[in-house]
């Protein structure tokens, strides 16, 4: 994603969008993919571990992780009303002080983050034109899990995809979402010394939690 690309997005994802969601977190919860990736990382445990949260809009994972016992949390945003939106919330649960922020393009501020427990991009590699370097650099910093939500590759994600990109469009907005080939991403993933532990889908939607492989070279 280039830097011009990173100024789209914090042009789309702005304050009346970041107050509209959490909105909508405050009153509904969670989007039903997002619990699903914090259900399934729940599972394995999470007290005493650090957080990598990338692209986490106003902070759901967050917020719900440090208050199921994760340490530190870092928040990675390249929208800085959704950054505004997470710094809130986290003051209203009382945690905004094992939250860091930092605000740019993942890819470009990659190497100035710490590694972390665990990594999560939740309906993030479908906002980027460069997965490859998106999964290669947030991979490198999950210790232990890295937990996704990307789109399937069927017909109905495709409409999906069709539809929110046409309205997109007819609101002059310059993004759009992609569909990249999930099959590449678990190579990618693999190859980075991963292996899928968690799966689960929506008639859209992939939720799929990896676990760094142990298993030592023979």
């Amino acid at each position: 994603m280039s830097c011009c690309q990173c100024r789209v997005l914090d042009a789309t994802f702005d304050r009346n969008l970041a107050e509209s969601e959490l909105k909508h977190y405050r009153e509904k919860g969670m989007k039903k993919t997002t619990r699903l990736l914090v259900d399934a990382l729940k599972s394995q445990g999470v007290r005493g571990k650090t957080l990598l949260d990338i692209g986490g809009g106003i902070g759901a994972i967050q917020h719900e992780l440090l208050q199921s016992g994760v340490r530190h949390s870092i928040n990675a945003e390249a929208s800085l009303a959704y950054i505004e939106a997470t710094k809130e919330e986290a003051t209203r649960q009382g945690h905004a002080d094992r939250i860091s922020h930092h605000h740019g393009d993942f890819v470009d501020i990659a190497n100035t983050l710490s590694p972390a427990d665990i990594v999560t991009l939740d309906k993030v590699i479908c906002c980027y034109d460069d997965w490859q370097g998106l999964v290669r650099q947030s991979s490198a910093l999950a210790r232990t899990f890295y937990g996704i939500v990307i789109p399937r590759m069927n017909l109905m994600s495709k409409l999906y995809n069709g539809l929110e990109n046409f309205t997109l469009w007819l609101r002059r907005q310059p993004f759009r979402t992609l569909i990249h080939p999930v099959d590449a991403i678990d190579t990618m993933l693999q190859n980075n010394g991963f292996k899928q532990h968690l799966h689960q889908n929506t008639l859209v939607w992939h939720m799929k939690v990896y676990v760094r492989d142990a298993t030592p070279d023979r």
